[in-house]
């Protein structure tokens, strides 16, 4: 099933004004030494703070309910060539029943359906066949249906590479396989990480529990759809991609006691907003979710938000803007850029509330 949304941004708001000049050198490209040594800009209030991510439970109370996305990433990047010889790259991004999966495809031309692609070097050198079915979702669609010659999840734990987004300028290292991932990586989907929930090791989750912070989890398979630039001025105009997600029984009893005894639901990420929005929004606990969250949107789960720095004219500054407010976003940018916060995903976080009136 799919859950989608015809909710418009106000039209005050075009694409410009999600922009801001961010200098190439905060762009991080290594995550920071320790996973809670981050930086944290508390933004939950007028009156902004620096801080480190580790103070974080400080800024809670006990009987808050923190919700991860537990997606874990694959290492959906593989190399092959055509049979005609043509290098190519396929960007795994879902897998179907039947070793088939949908992917990305970088190639100068497209094979024809039906076509072969010799994977990691092919079945004779230890690596795989790939055969074109067609495109997915439709005939029209912009991702690819394969058809793999063995399953897709152990293909890509032995040929693959972690795929890092397009503003990391490496190549994937051991680093990035244990980095690129949370601690509490469970549900294998993703290609691309639920940053905000990087910040987070064991001794944190260890102190947050020890002050009656409570835990709950969703699953949102990030897309590589979250790179995606948006390329109309009326952001109206822009469609989003298509992402899968879960809230299971468990969180939904959790996030209900949480409401009743006043506590706060703190989503960390935005995958975790979108996944806990489409569900109050859609009432579907699972399914496809393409919500598209702007100024003027009516929250209806999440009253904090820990999230990273996100890209110029990206749906997730429209997220972070509807959420705490837009003037208090660019703000809270401006005074990042300036105090030299790492952004995007290895870099720094921010916390945030939601603003009460729209």
């Amino acid at each position: 099933m799919s859950a989608s949304t015809s909710l418009c941004a106000p039209r005050a708001f075009t694409l410009s004004d999600f922009d801001f000049e961010l200098p190439p050198e905060l762009i991080a490209q290594h995550p920071a030494a320790e996973r809670s040594g981050s930086r944290l800009l508390d933004g939950s209030s007028p009156a902004v703070v620096d801080r480190i991510f580790r103070e974080l439970p400080g800024l809670l109370n006990a009987g808050d309910l923190l919700v991860f996305n537990d997606t874990k990433v694959v290492k959906a990047r593989i190399f092959g060539e055509k049979a005609t010889g043509g290098k190519l790259e396929l960007l795994i991004e879902r897998v179907l029943p039947g070793h088939q999966v949908v992917a990305h495809m970088k190639v100068s031309k497209k094979p024809l359906v039906g076509g072969k692609m010799v994977m990691a070097g092919g079945i004779d050198r230890g690596g795989f066949e790939a055969v074109l079915l067609g495109r997915w979702p439709d005939e029209n669609g912009q991702l690819f249906l394969l058809q793999l010659s063995d399953e897709p999840h152990a293909l890509m734990e032995k040929h693959g590479h972690v795929p890092l987004p397009p503003y990391i300028a490496h190549t994937d290292t051991e680093e990035d396989a244990q980095r690129y991932q949370t601690v509490f990586a469970r549900a294998p989907g993703a290609v691309a990480a639920p940053t905000a929930a990087l910040h987070f090791d064991e001794a944190l989750l260890a102190d947050l529990a020890a002050r009656g912070v409570q835990r709950a989890s969703v699953t949102l398979h990030v897309g590589a759809g979250t790179f995606q630039p948006v390329k109309t001025e009326n952001i109206a105009e822009h469609t989003m991609h298509r992402e899968w997600y879960e809230v299971p029984e468990a969180t939904q009893q959790a996030i209900a006691e949480c409401k009743a005894r006043g506590g706060k639901v703190v989503a960390v990420g935005t995958t975790t907003v979108r996944t806990l929005e489409s569900w109050a929004q859609f009432g579907q606990a699972s399914g496809d979710t393409q919500i598209f969250i702007t100024p003027g949107f009516e929250f209806k789960v999440v009253d904090r938000l820990i999230t990273n720095f996100h890209l110029p004219k990206s749906t997730l500054m429209m997220l972070v803007s509807a959420f705490a407010g837009y003037e208090h976003i660019m703000g809270l940018y401006r005074h990042a850029i300036a105090n030299q916060y790492r952004f995007f995903s290895y870099g720094d976080a921010m916390l945030l509330t939601r603003r009460q009136t729209i």
